[in-house]
């Protein structure tokens, strides 16, 4: 008896050290608040509604719900509002929207082998919802200044936040900067999922070997691509998640119910297929590059830390208490397949706390371009030049143009000032941009730092 209770006291002692063990995921770095997480999932939720073939099936809804309301039980899902609905398509997805809502395809459900890997699926979408991942893309992009993707504006909190993002010609859409993420984020999201289904009772290394499967299956058959487009395998993830249950309390897992998921099988193999929805911005005949073509009458944009003049048939988008903005004409900030570009404009952006030598800078800011820009190459190695008297550089750039048959023509200028860095990218496609030049090379005369 001794002897059994003091193997008794060490197993729960090894299960808590074990728990103790278990790796801790916080959000990363995120411009929004949560209640603007969850302003931009509901609307952005409705706007997908539109445009997917939504399955309004009671039996198969109330299936997910199950087990979606089993995984968010788990104390590591959060307080999100989270909900659930189901689309008619083939291919095998899954995703979510910041601050709760999911939509999960039929193409799901015909392809997982039991139940847990289902569970696995939507614990890994869930992750993505507690850690944030899709307002952290936007943030991280903002705060480099990606050319394609928004250009360092942060919303404010009045008001519709898609209306706002809609300004500077960003749209939705599966290959969106809410939707694609990091392996770093995907890796997150798989072991934060391990922990909310090891907290459901479902085996965590169901949804490994569910991934390890569609990677071994990638290219062979159809319906999988979309899945890897905006979630990049991380590497082992089996090894990975059976290292992270290690870690975790002990739990005596279920597959569900065999015949339940045969049933939903069934309904959704039963369901006609639906027409493909057509992609955003596809279709749309984009303005010719001429008619863009800035003004050489200026007026003034005054900036809390700069002032600029640019042209006045131009647009300023942006929050004026910020110094980051993009001057475009209307049409010259469009939605592409790849996400929002900026095609023809002047974006302004700043890093804050960036101290350092003006060289490193700069080629870590451009360094960042590329890795973040469609087909974004460096032309021509940055130069020292000198804006209104204070140390400059200044680099040549191209990547691919949302105009058709056109190559973007990018300059941009750094300037150190205010404890961070200032960026000036003028864009242009070439065809356009000698006409440009002369009123860029304005744009920058007239900068005016306070």
């Amino acid at each position: 008896m001794k002897n059994r209770f003091l193997a008794c006291i060490l197993t729960l002692a090894c299960a808590g050290l074990a728990a103790a063990q278990s790796k801790k995921f916080k959000p990363g770095m995120n411009f929004y608040s949560i209640e603007q997480d969850i302003q931009l999932g509901r609307e952005a939720a409705a706007e997908f509604e539109k445009k997917l073939a939504i399955v309004n099936n009671q039996e198969l809804l109330s299936y997910i719900r199950g087990i979606g309301d089993r995984l968010t039980a788990s104390p590591a899902a959060g307080k999100f509002p989270y909900t659930w609905r189901i689309v008619n398509d083939k291919s095998i997805n899954a995703f979510a929207l910041p601050g709760g809502p999911m939509f999960v395809n039929t193409g799901l459900l015909l392809n997982a082998d039991n139940e847990a890997q289902v569970a696995g699926v939507l614990a890994h979408e869930i992750s993505h919802i507690v850690l944030r991942h899709g307002t952290n893309q936007m943030s991280k992009q903002q705060l480099l200044g990606g050319l394609g993707a928004g250009a360092g504006i942060f919303l404010g909190n009045s008001g519709s936040i898609l209306g706002q993002l809609g300004q500077l010609g960003i749209g939705l859409g599966l290959q969106s900067v809410l939707l694609k993420y990091s392996r770093g984020a995907e890796k997150d999201s798989d072991l934060l999922g391990s922990q909310i289904m090891n907290d459901a009772g479902y085996n965590p290394v169901e949804m490994a070997r569910f991934f390890e499967k569609l990677q071994s299956e990638s290219g062979k058959r159809s319906g999988i691509e979309e899945w890897f487009s905006s979630h990049p395998n991380p590497g082992n993830r089996v090894r990975d998640v059976e290292r992270e249950v290690t870690t975790l309390p002990r739990r005596t897992y279920s597959a569900g119910n065999p015949a339940t998921l045969a049933r939903a099988k069934q309904v959704a193999g039963g369901i006609p297929a639906a027409p493909k929805p057509a992609v955003p911005g596809q279709g749309t005949t984009l303005p010719a590059p001429a008619t863009l073509r800035p003004s050489a009458q200026l007026r003034n944009h005054q900036a809390p830390s700069f002032s600029i003049d640019y042209p006045s048939n131009w647009d300023a988008l942006g929050d004026a208490q910020r110094p980051d903005v993009i001057f475009a004409a209307k049409g010259g900030v469009v939605q592409d397949q790849q996400g929002p570009n900026v095609a023809y404009g002047t974006l302004v952006g700043f890093q804050p706390n960036k101290p350092g030598d003006l060289a490193p800078l700069t080629q870590e800011l451009m360094d960042g371009f590329v890795r973040t820009v469609p087909g974004a190459k460096v032309t021509a190695n940055p130069r020292p030049i000198s804006v209104q008297g204070q140390n400059a550089m200044l680099t040549q750039m191209s990547a691919h143009s949302a105009f058709p048959n056109e190559t973007e023509q990018i300059v941009v200028v750094t300037i150190p000032h205010g404890g961070g860095l200032y960026y000036f990218a003028f864009v242009a496609p070439q065809s356009e941009y000698r006409a440009a030049e002369p009123v860029f090379q304005q744009m920058l005369r007239s900068l005016r730092f306070r």
